[in-house]
């Protein structure tokens, strides 16, 4: 007779929901015409290790380890959409394949994640055993996304859980600012940081979701697309999604419409401005400017920034204009008059112009 596997857990009872959290959406992402209301961050989440775009030196480590059954506790950070999430579901998918909904834990910031829940909970989890009567047992996971946002009493708590439960349980927790989380359990953890993704694995991940769905995207659309997610895979399909519902054809113009943020020719024409008009002329088409297409002062100010790095201009004039923008940008985060600070944005320009002109002389 066929040896057949079958988990079985004893020495405590099973949670009650195993998958709270970030939804798991397991179903195929191929395409079904657009017609389906599943947002793409969803449909096109990766079902295997073999999907995840980029970061393909993590991606096959951690493939390597689970292949030989060596996979140890994990801590991936790094912005958000660049793939953890996706990873670590992938690994679990792999791992436990039509048992996944029994063996995998997942706890979100939207839980509870007090120090009750890791002495209760968690431990509970933890704490039952699996047996396989197949080749290899398999390990349990607890997946804590965004811990992070766990307090520090909780995180003390869970430190002796992943010591005492090692043997049958891994834990992989997931996070954004890894100088949050305390070094007993970073030390405890095999950490991976995902880095931003690269403009060309966004495009050819974006390629690949327009073709499947059939949009209509311009090339000008594609590299605003690509521009505007600074990094973020996540970010840059719900753009798309939502650019698609507001405009069938997705242009350049369409996609800075729908975010908000302004057109690179509005900053170049804004940057003339400040270089080359007087104080009052440069306030008044700037502000005209803003309230004719709904511009947020703080977007011009990054723009305007990262467009400074592409002007020829005396090192130090350029330190100092940077400085000044980053003090208006820090002012503006605390809600100060945007009237001000714009003001403020022209008098450093005209210091700037100052300057420039005493180093020609």
């Amino acid at each position: 007779m066929a040896e057949t596997t079958s988990p079985m857990e004893i020495d405590g009872p099973q949670p009650s929901n195993p998958n709270k959290g970030k939804s798991i959406f397991t179903g195929s992402s191929s395409s079904d015409g657009g017609k389906s209301s599943t947002p793409l961050v969803e449909k096109y989440r990766p079902q295997s290790l073999a999907d995840v775009a980029a970061h393909r030196d993590i991606i096959d480590t951690i493939d390597r380890l689970t292949n030989e059954n060596r996979l140890p506790h994990l801590l991936l950070y790094g912005p958000p959409g660049t793939g953890k999430t996706s990873t670590i579901l992938a690994v679990a998918r792999k791992l436990y394949g039509a048992q996944y909904s029994n063996m995998i834990l997942e706890l979100n910031a939207s839980d509870d994640r007090g120090i009750g829940v890791v002495r209760q909970q968690i431990q509970d989890f933890a704490s039952t055993q699996s047996f396989s009567f197949g080749t290899k047992a398999s390990v349990k996971l607890v997946l804590l996304d965004e811990a992070d946002a766990m307090t520090k009493d909780a995180q003390f708590a869970l430190r002796r859980v992943i010591e005492k439960y090692t043997k049958g349980t891994r834990f992989a927790l997931i996070c954004n600012h890894v100088n949050k989380i305390i070094p007993a359990l970073q030390s405890r953890c095999t950490r991976f940081r995902f880095a931003p993704l690269d403009a060309s694995h966004i495009k050819e991940r974006l390629q690949y979701v327009i073709k499947s769905e059939g949009f209509d995207v311009s090339e000008g659309g594609l590299t605003a697309l690509v521009r505007l997610s600074n990094g973020d895979m996540r970010k840059a399909l719900n753009i798309l999604q939502s650019t698609h519902m507001a405009s069938p054809h997705v242009t350049e113009e369409a996609v800075y419409l729908c975010t908000g943020n302004p057109m690179p020719k509005d900053i170049e024409q804004i940057a003339h401005w400040l270089l080359n008009e007087s104080f009052a002329d440069s306030f008044k088409h700037i502000s005209e400017t803003k309230m004719r297409k709904g511009l947020a002062l703080v977007d011009i100010v990054r723009e305007v920034t990262m467009f400074i790095f592409k002007i020829e201009m005396p090192a130090d004039v350029r330190v100092q204009l940077i400085n000044d923008l980053a003090d208006v940008e820090y002012r503006l985060s605390f809600g100060c008059h945007d009237k001000l600070q714009l003001g403020s944005v022209i008098s450093s320009f005209t210091h700037a112009r100052s300057a420039i002109v005493a180093a020609v002389k």
